[in-house]
Formats: C-alpha cells, structure tokens, sequence
C-alpha cells in the first residue's frame, strides 16, 4: 500500500463517468500526497454511486458550489473535449490548480484562451498527457537530454487495434453509466478525422515533442480504407531532427505503440502497451561508448496516479513542473491543426502560422 504524507493536496474530480472511473478517482485515492476531498457531477444517480464507492469528503452537484469550497485546492477535469477548457477556466479563477485531461482544446483559439487565465491566476495548470509519466518514457527522456548528443530522427506510431475493446473489457470494471449524464450538443465521434486525431494524435504529439522538442512543422497524408484511418507525418524539430509519426485506427493486430529514436551518442528502442495494462514501456537504450544496452524496469506503471502526484508535489512544495503545461497543450493542439491543413493542402504547413479548430 502507498504511504499517505502528512500534507496532501485536497482534489475535486470534476465529472465522474469512465476516464473519472477507470483513472482519476483511483488515483486520488491511491496518491501518497493527494487526497479526494470532493467530487462533482451533474447526473445524480451516477454522483450517489461515485460518492458511495469513494467516500470523498464533500460531494456536489453544482460545479460552482464546489469551486466555492475554500478547502478545495485542486481540481482534475474529467469531462468531455469540449468542456475542457470553460471548466478550467472556471476552477483557475477561483484560485484552484488544475489538472486537465487532454486535449486541452480543440482549437489554438481556446488554447490561448486557458494559457491567458493560467498566467491571470497564478496557478498550476498540468495536462492529462500521462505518457510523460511512464517511468521508462521517462529514463529515455533523460538519457535523450543528457547523453545522446545530437538527435538525429525520430520514427513514432500510436495504432490503435480492432481488438482494443476486446483486451480492456477483460481487465477494467464496468463503468457505472446514467442516463441523465451532461454530454456535448452535438456528437465528439460525428468526424472521426477530427475525434481521433484529437483523442489518439494528442498522445503521439506529445510524445514526440517530450523527447525531441518542439515541432516547427509538418507534411501529413491520410489514407481511408476498410473504416481505417493511417496519417503519415513527416516532422521537423526545432533542433534540426526529422520526425515520421504514424497514426493508425485501427490496425488488424494487437495494439502497435513505440517509438525508434537515433543520436550521436546512442539510440532508444520503446514499446508501449495499451495503457490500461497500467504496465510501463519497454526501453532499450543503447550507449555507443560502451556498445552495451540496459533496459529500465518501470516497475510503477500507474501513469495516472504519478501524473497527480506531480501536480500536487509542485503545488505543495514548489518543485518544478514535471508535467505538460499549459504552452505545450497548446503546442499539441498547433500541431495536430498543422497536419489537418496538410492533409488538407498537400504542403508543408508551418505550426506558427496556423490557427482554428483540429
């Protein structure tokens, strides 16, 4: 069991519906320094069972009321895309740090919107990107920053698989549902190049840009086949790296997630798995020098608890942000609005002269 510290960050999850369910109430509860203090929803019956199960500390079913809550210091946004960003800026005005599932946006508009109230309020705003916190990923990232020298590419793919659902239905609880659950007027799901960019391209841009920088741009294909959708991206970093990120929903075979990146000093081999497995990546990592590899065990691969624990210890105690922030959620967003255009286009689109929606 985790030891709980002494001093813990006091956490309203905001909506409690499946990410709530299979992630962030779970994490609250199992965090060494964050506690659940509340929870909110605006369906009833799905709010009495959460509160029944979770046994917060206070339980509301009007959001502001519980931003009101002056013991309340921190808020998860657990809601649909198009919530994320007005909930936000909702709990950063009422001085509450926030911890916001990604996308943070669906435009650069609205990123630039919450990057605006974040800078208003002084306050913590981290992004639901809880890759960055696979600690395998991680230890890639240091050796990337710290010994590999110069990148030379980056080759990355997120696939998801047409057995997904047949692998997560076996290992996660049945969520609880309700039918007077709030969901968006119109339906995520309506354009799927947009929902699946949005759900599944936000975790590949992310990764590529935790360990290789910032993208300044990209050129993108699509190919539609047999209800698939595959983006193929070429990428360039601000350090003069090439990137080719492959985009795939769904592939017929097991989920397809990894990354193969070249150095000057060495090269890094990952395979990540569905991240309901909870279960970190596997990583190679090859030091020229010495010609030897060494893989790190990862042995914590509760993404979403970690993810939250770095929130709250820069909360608490000051320490630098860990996690992706407000300026690289939008980074995300400037990039997947880049290869949309480019698919678009057919050019090379530059990710400082775009603007609107994904």
């Amino acid at each position: 069991m985790i030891k709980k510290q002494d001093r813990r960050l006091r956490v309203g999850v905001l909506g409690c519906g499946p990410i709530a369910q299979f992630a962030h109430l779970q994490s609250c509860v199992k965090a060494g320094n964050a506690d659940l203090y509340a929870i909110c929803d605006a369906a009833p019956d799905l709010l009495a069972r959460m509160g029944a199960t979770y046994e917060p500390r206070k339980i509301y079913a009007d959001y502001d009321a519980m931003l009101a809550d002056p013991e309340l210091e921190a808020v998860i946004v657990a809601t649909s895309d198009v919530y994320h960003v007005p909930m936000s800026i909702k709990a950063l005005d009422a001085g509450k740090h926030v911890l916001c599932e990604k996308p943070i946006g669906t435009s650069v508009e609205e990123g630039e919107a919450l990057a605006q109230a974040v800078r208003r309020s002084g306050k913590i705003l981290q992004v639901g990107h809880m890759k960055r916190f696979d600690p395998a990923l991680e230890a890639a990232r240091d050796f990337v920053r710290d010994e590999i020298g110069e990148v030379l590419a980056l080759k990355a793919w997120y696939c998801d698989s047409t057995h997904r659902y047949t692998n997560t239905d076996a290992v996660q609880p049945l969520p609880v549902t309700s039918k007077l659950a709030k969901k968006p007027a119109g339906n995520p799901k309506a354009d799927l190049r947009q929902y699946f960019m949005l759900a599944h391209g936000s975790h590949l841009v992310d990764t590529a840009r935790f360990l290789c920088g910032d993208i300044v741009a990209v050129r993108a294909r699509l190919n539609e086949k047999f209800g698939a959708y595959c983006w193929f991206v070429e990428t360039e970093f601000a350090s003069g790296a090439l990137g080719h990120l492959d985009l795939t929903v769904a592939v017929r075979m097991d989920w397809h997630e990894g990354f193969q990146l070249y150095g000057e000093n060495g090269s890094v081999i990952a395979k990540t798995f569905n991240p309901w497995y909870f279960r970190a990546s596997e990583v190679e990592i090859f030091h020229e020098k010495t010609a030897t590899a060494h893989k790190p065990l990862g042995a914590d691969g509760h993404f979403f608890r970690r993810q939250l624990e770095g929130l709250a210890q820069t909360a608490l105690e000051g320490t630098p942000m860990r996690g992706a922030n407000v300026e690289d959620g939008i980074a995300s967003i400037r990039a997947m609005v880049a290869i949309a255009r480019s698919v678009e286009t057919g050019e090379r689109v530059e990710l400082a002269s775009v603007s609107g929606a994904v």
